[in-house]
């Protein structure tokens, strides 16, 4: 470009024009550094936004689907109902009952009077347990393992109380001859464990195998899947041994037996209940007195009279 010589205002505005031009080179060059700047930064925030929002989820509660939804226990003994939890954080986990709605525990509180429940927390496995001694037939049903989350979340554990059957083999009476050996069996079935142990009682007094001589007791032994067997030997039993026996396994309900000592008699018949003598009833004498006096007149007037007297006496 060639400068007029028109004094001193030609000058000027060249040097305006290499202003301006110099001016917009510098803002075209500012505003694509600051625009990719705003880009790369746009960038690094969405992917810190995306982790910290993975991070959030990773830490959500969530049940371990190991932890078990049914439990047994036996009556008398202790059950044990586990909630497993993942990532609980900050967050209270209580134990709700339910079939009234009662809550059992907050953490490691108990909000029952029942001194039978407890619950405690296992931090190596991450589980919060609640703990119901000497189960009860009522304790059955169902409960509420509940984290403190919005909206709540629960996990629920079915609690089935198994009651085993205990019974003596023969009745509640039982007859043998003064002088014999006799065995009385207790027979505990539909036990998810047996008893640590049994006891025996004559009447009132619990029978120790040295307070009569030809005593035997045999601890409760397994003798099917099912069943065990505890026994009381007496030998050459006496009037003495007469009574009654009770067979007391731990933590389960007792039952009886009573012995009858016989000299001479029929146990047998005795044992299993045999009826006297067979006699009409006093309806069966005047049907069979009404019928003889319809075919005998002779009869009638003469013998029946008597005859049907006496019979009914």
């Amino acid at each position: 470009m060639k400068l007029s010589s028109d004094g001193p205002w030609s000058a000027r505005v060249f040097l305006l024009l290499v202003l301006l031009h110099l001016s917009g080179a510098l803002a075209y060059s500012y505003w694509g550094q600051h625009r990719g700047g705003m880009k790369h930064s746009g960038r690094r925030n969405l992917g810190r936004h995306r982790r910290k929002d993975a991070l959030l989820a990773a830490e959500v509660p969530y049940f371990d689907p190991t932890s078990p939804t049914h439990i047994k226990a036996q009556l008398g003994s202790s059950a044990y109902l586990p909630c497993k939890i993942k990532n609980l954080g900050n967050k209270s986990v209580s134990w709700v009952r339910n079939r009234d709605a009662h809550i059992l525990s907050v953490d490691r509180y108990t909000f029952i009077t029942d001194a039978r429940f407890a619950a405690w927390h296992e931090a190596v496995t991450n589980t919060w347990t609640l703990q119901v001694k000497f189960v009860e037939e009522m304790d059955a049903g169902r409960y509420e393992c509940q984290v403190s989350t919005e909206p709540k979340m629960s996990h629920f554990v079915q609690l089935t109380v198994v009651t085993p059957r205990v019974s003596i083999p023969g009745g509640s009476e039982l007859h043998v001859r003064s002088g014999s050996t006799v065995t009385i069996k207790c027979v505990v079935s539909h036990a998810l464990h047996p008893p640590n142990y049994v006891f025996w009682y004559h009447e009132d007094a619990r029978v120790p195998e040295s307070s009569w001589t030809g005593v035997e007791q045999t601890p409760l032994t397994r003798v099917t899947e099912e069943a065990s067997v505890a026994a009381l030997t007496i030998a050459s039993v006496t009037h003495a041994h007469a009574g009654n026996y009770t067979c007391a396994p731990a933590a389960l309900k007792s039952v009886s037996v009573t012995l009858h000592v016989l000299n001479g008699e029929r146990p047998a018949a005795m044992q299993h209940g045999s009826n006297p003598a067979w006699s009409p009833s006093p309806h069966l004498y005047h049907v069979i007195c009404a019928f003889v006096a319809s075919h005998l007149a002779s009869f009638r007037l003469l013998l029946l009279p008597s005859l049907c007297y006496t019979l009914h006496r």
